[in-house]
């Protein structure tokens, strides 16, 4: 039989316990992923401008040169949604996680200084929001070195969590280990709790995302609030009742330029409404998880 470098099995039927704080029957971990300004773009080298995860996504295919229209598009996320989604989380008290684009945080000194204020954690979403798997070894590893830089200039702390646009390359964990200083990376989407590989013979955390759970569905077919929000109640609801005996984690991923907008932050709103209502859920930081699981689960050479 022919050796895959993949595991299809994964924890099986019977995954371990979390043991999440308070005996919580689900870790629940808001993402805001912030890329505005270090997308795709003919000002920063890029042949065309960046239009994926906008309403533009399909509709300008004809604009020669800059695409001003989908500029503005993603310039509203950092102008307006960010502060928009930062309030509804904080008016609760709820933490949440940032994927961070270095260049995007950059362009963009008054959300570092709100980031820094609110406490939430900052995982690197890379230096640029571009495609990593296209990377060659070299232009990765000079990426991942001047991401670390950055972030831990413009938000006061370097980044302790890793997680590519979309999909890594295949060295991305390896030089992950290599520049060091990560407790985890994100990339990948395949499980609902967090597990153990080895990496360069030492052993390396992946906290797994979501693209399901993810406002991302706006751009595939999902056209109104309330479709979303039945969306995350249904995936929030079945985990809460599984994890009367087996604990899982959820993980929602935002976007500024699309739940940013009214009628998509209303079907948020409710949606942290609905989840406020259990007190056994651990709203947390994806840091926390992290640090929670290299104490409480550590690396044994039979780990997943």
């Amino acid at each position: 039989m022919t050796h895959l470098a993949r595991d299809f099995v994964g924890y099986g039927r019977n995954p371990p316990n979390p043991r999440w704080p308070g005996h919580a029957r689900l870790a629940l971990n808001f993402v805001l992923n912030y890329e505005e300004g270090s997308e795709p773009s003919l000002q920063d080298g890029e042949a065309a401008t960046e239009t994926w995860f906008t309403e533009a996504s399909g509709l300008s295919s004809g604009v020669e040169g800059r695409d001003l229209a989908a500029e503005g598009l993603f310039e509203y996320g950092s102008r307006v949604g960010f502060w928009r989604i930062l309030r509804l989380l904080q008016e609760r008290q709820m933490p949440a996680t940032i994927y961070g684009c270095a260049l995007a945080l950059e362009r963009n000194p008054e959300a570092c200084d709100a980031i820094r204020e609110s406490g939430f954690d900052v995982c690197s979403h890379g230096w640029r929001w571009i495609k990593h798997y296209l990377l060659s070894e070299v232009e990765e590893r000079e990426h991942i070195r001047r991401a670390v830089a950055s972030i831990e200039r413009t938000v006061g702390e370097r980044p302790q969590g890793w997680y590519c646009r979309y999909s890594p390359s295949v060295n991305t964990r390896r030089l992950l280990k290599e520049e060091g200083g990560f407790l985890y990376d994100s990339d990948y989407y395949g499980d609902e709790l967090p597990f153990w590989q080895v990496v360069q013979g030492s052993p390396h955390l992946v906290i797994p995302y979501s693209l399901t759970n993810n406002d991302g569905q706006f751009a595939a077919g999902v056209s109104t609030g309330d479709q979303w929000f039945s969306f995350l109640r249904d995936a929030f609801d079945i985990l809460y009742r599984e994890g009367k005996t087996q604990p899982k984690m959820m993980s929602v991923g935002l976007h500024m330029r699309l739940v940013g907008h009214p009628a998509r932050a209303a079907a948020f709103e409710r949606f942290l409404d609905h989840v406020s209502q259990f007190p056994d859920v651990w709203i947390t930081r994806r840091i926390d998880i992290a640090k929670h699981w290299h104490q409480f689960h550590p690396y044994h050479p039979d780990s997943k």
